[in-house]
């Protein structure tokens, strides 16, 4: 593993000096810039040195054959990887005719800067040519928060101490190469250059590409316009000139000592599937007109302004760990530009900042990222929900596949279609249908909005419910069971009544069944009956929960704590993560957890479980979980300090904040883990702040750990802010612009008035017992080596 970046510590940005081309694929991940619909990674402006070129559109995929050892009935036919659209970031700079180049000449200063209040990455760099010439180079980039199209460079150059003659060559280039999806040459073929020219168009100092993706049969168009001011008496020259995958803008300017070229370059980005070359060049070239109009400042404005809207409500702060206030905001930050413009489409596990998981959408998503949006801004998890309910025909279809009743939502995919074919940790996870429905009830009850209810969310928890139904069966003790299916533990697939499953289905049930008599009449136009629902609520009742008497314990599935241990002595360091040095048979059969899976149903079905329950099922997993997924920690960090062991819980805060900055996986080059990132704030609000939704309304019980001194958080309901001051001794609940709301502070009833402030104190922490204990060399990072100053 490398040595990781050295990040400097800010509280509202991060930078990082000096440039390791070595390390260029990490850092351009974490400098990544989207809005939820164009997603371009930290590449360095002038495109080379690079570690991972990326430029996306979120939905813009191309279809690859799906290789198997052995063909089998229903597995996918063909695959979905995104690929790179033509990328409009690059400038690439010459002084006096020598190519800026960060590996030649002397860079005397470089650094990168994302700014999480202005949305921008900022890049200053002072460089002398091989030749002895120097310049010094500041350029600023962003990916517009309010037009939804447009990614915008201001770059400028300035000749330091002798006149110099400097160009730029401001590019579109397609079809640059992706990181190797799979080692088949068939799914190499299918994605190597997978755009084909449709045409092109010059005019002025802007230029648009048009392509086509061969199988996917996807219209991308990029375009881009220069908006150009030089000191000096010399007029800078121009040319715009295209082939089939290339568009440059060269612009050439003589400057004396002092004076700089400045040039603002507009990208706009469209696609869609059956438009015309000529419709699609329309809507791109419209959109760089629109931003042109407005200008730089314009941009720079809008970006500001849509920033501290969203800051308002969702700035988390933090005392006594300044690193961990910037791992905070920054992963906010990553999870708000992930979704504000996604209108529609959802957020990849990488969002839009690498090719990881091929750019595709799992459970992670509602599971993780939309409670985030859902309580700090609840207009992006609605269109990604509605995302969800688009592809609802794509899931009856894959349910009817399975000879399953209702829709079988897929578990990887980037168009709504299944795009996995490891069917023992996908197919058969049908967990997610439940988690997503689940989202769709936290969205209804967070935010009121019954008009999403009544169009979309309804229709979800019926088909789901539906599935539920089909999938089970019942025993002769009028018990009914889902067999044969894989929770979120991977490393524990085909299982009998997996806790997790059953509590989530049984919660999807019981939503559905309440949502279908709330409105009768849309339910009535699915075809739902009086008989159905109490179908549901019998289903529902009678849902299978096992429970081992013997060790009073929760198992992770029925059977799960009579199987052999895994042999965690036995097992060395350099063997993790299992699943690449062990076969599945033999993790399939221990006890043994990849993901925190009934820690999980402690969280996501936290009313199921009686306090000496969730305590002793937390210390029994926590002895079995190796934390080969990144979304364990954010789990296992809410229910440590649920069950009073808050030291535990600050050190699982410390491990899923520097996941992604540390890259503790080793494999953040691919893109952030946005569900991860969504787990920082789910460990504070719900692990720190104790908070969880009940029949009642919002629960909270805050707690800090010893290394902090404050944390304070804000969060959406019902249209209103509501906003926690947690220290130590007692807690400050504020309802902001709101009418009167209801909150539970450990059991007690609280009335907050609209702007009024109330304090209450933080009762005893009583004796959670000994700290548990992880399996030998996987104990969660510690809290002070990590944020320790």
């Amino acid at each position: 593993m490398t040595r990781p970046l050295a990040f400097d510590t800010a509280p509202w940005s991060i930078g990082l000096a000096g440039v390791d081309p070595a390390q260029l694929a990490h850092r351009e991940s974490v400098f990544a810039l989207s809005n939820g619909h164009v997603g371009w990674r930290g590449n360095l402006d002038e495109g080379e040195p690079h570690g991972i070129a990326g430029s996306y559109l979120n939905g813009v995929f191309e279809h690859h054959p799906m290789p198997y050892a052995e063909d089998g009935y229903g597995y996918p036919d063909r695959g979905q990887s995104v690929i790179n659209v033509p990328n409009g970031q690059i400038i690439r700079l010459f002084v006096d005719d020598e190519p800026f180049d960060v590996r030649a000449g002397r860079t005397a200063s470089h650094e990168q800067r994302l700014d999480f209040r202005d949305g921008t990455l900022r890049r200053e760099v002072e460089w002398t040519s091989p030749a002895g010439r120097t310049v010094r180079v500041r350029s600023t980039r962003l990916v517009s928060l309010t037009h939804r199209a447009v990614a915008a460079i201001r770059y400028e150059v300035a000749a330091v101490d002798a006149p110099v003659t400097v160009t730029l060559q401001s590019e579109l280039v397609a079809n640059e190469p992706m990181p190797e999806p799979h080692p088949d040459p068939r799914v190499q073929e299918a994605l190597h250059k997978p755009l084909e020219e449709a045409d092109r168009f010059v005019l002025g100092t802007g230029a648009t590409l048009v392509h086509r993706t061969r199988e996917s049969d996807l219209g991308v168009a990029v375009s881009m316009d220069h908006v150009i001011a030089a000191a000096g008496e010399r007029t800078p020259t121009t040319d715009t000139a295209t082939s089939a995958d290339l568009a440059r803008t060269t612009i050439a300017a003589e400057l004396a000592a002092g004076e700089r070229l400045e040039v603002v370059k507009f990208v706009g980005h469209e696609f869609q599937h059956g438009l015309s070359a000529s419709g699609l060049r329309d809507r791109a070239e419209a959109a760089v007109g629109d931003a042109v109009r407005d200008g730089w400042q314009g941009l720079i404005s809008g970006q500001r302004s849509r920033l501290d809207d969203y800051w308002t409500c969702a700035d988390v702060e933090v005392e006594g760990a300044p690193r961990l206030q910037q791992a905070v905001r920054f992963a906010l930050f990553h999870v708000f530009q992930s979704a504000a413009r996604l209108e529609g489409r959802s957020v990849p596990g990488k969002g839009l900042t690498g090719a990881g998981y091929e750019g595709h959408t799992f459970w992670d998503f509602e599971g993780f990222v939309l409670p985030v949006l859902t309580s700090t801004a609840p207009e992006a998890a609605e269109q990604a929900l509605r995302w969800r309910h688009a592809t609802l025909d794509h899931a009856r279809a894959r349910a009817r596949q399975l000879h399953l009743a209702g829709a079988a939502f897929p578990w990887r995919t980037i168009d709504g279609t299944e795009s996995s074919g490891y069917w023992p940790a996908s197919t058969i996870a049908f967990h997610l249908n439940a988690d997503i429905a689940a989202a769709a009830m936290h969205y209804v009850r967070a935010t009121g909005d019954e008009r999403f209810e009544r169009e979309a969310g309804l229709e979800i928890l019926v088909e789901t419910a539906r599935l539920w139904v089909s999938l089970g069966r019942w025993d002769a003790d009028g018990g009914f069971h889902l067999d044969g299916v894989t929770g979120p533990d991977e490393y524990s697939a085909i299982v009998d009544d997996n806790v997790f499953t059953n509590l989530m289905a049984r919660q999807n049930l019981v939503g559905a069944a309440d949502a279908a008599r709330r409105h009768a009449d849309v339910a009535e136009a699915l075809g739902v009956t009086d008989e159905e629902i109490g179908g549901w609520s019998a289903v529902a009742a009678a849902m299978a929960i096992p429970f081992d008497e013997r060790r009073e314990v929760h198992p992770h599935s029925a059977g799960f704590t009579e199987r052999a241990r895994w042999d965690f002595e036995a097992t060395g360091d350099d063997q993790y993560p299992l699943q690449d040095h062990f076969p599945y048979f033999d993790l399939y059969r221990k006890q043994v957890v990849k993901q925190a899976d009934l820690v999980l149903a402690l969280l996501f079905a936290h009313e199921a479980f009686t306090p000496d329950q969730k305590a002793r099922a937390f210390a029994y997993y926590e002895a079995l979980t190796v934390r080969d997924s990144s979304l364990s920690a954010a789990a296992q960090s809410v229910i440590a300090a649920e069950v009073g062991h808050l030291d535990l819980a600050a050190d699982y805060l410390a491990e899923v904040a520097t996941i992604d900055l540390d890259d503790l996986h080793g494999n953040t080059e691919e893109g952030l883990h946005m569900a991860s990132l969504a787990g920082i704030w789910m460990a504070i609000t719900a692990g720190l702040g104790g908070m969880r939704e009940s029949e009642r309304g919002l629960r909270f019980a805050p707690r800090l750990p010893e290394q902090l001194t404050r944390v304070s958080f804000g969060i959406r309901v019902q249209g209103h802010m509501l906003r926690l001051d947690i220290r130590p001794e007692a807690t400050t609940y504020r309802a902001v612009d709101s009418t009167p709301l209801t909150v539970w502070h450990f059991g007690e009833e609280l009335l907050l008035q609209p702007g009024e402030a109330v304090t209450v104190p933080t009762p005893p922490l009583g004796d959670p017992g000994p700290r548990p204990t992880q399996p030998r060399g996987c104990a969660p990072r510690d809290f002070e080596a990590a944020f320790g100053e």
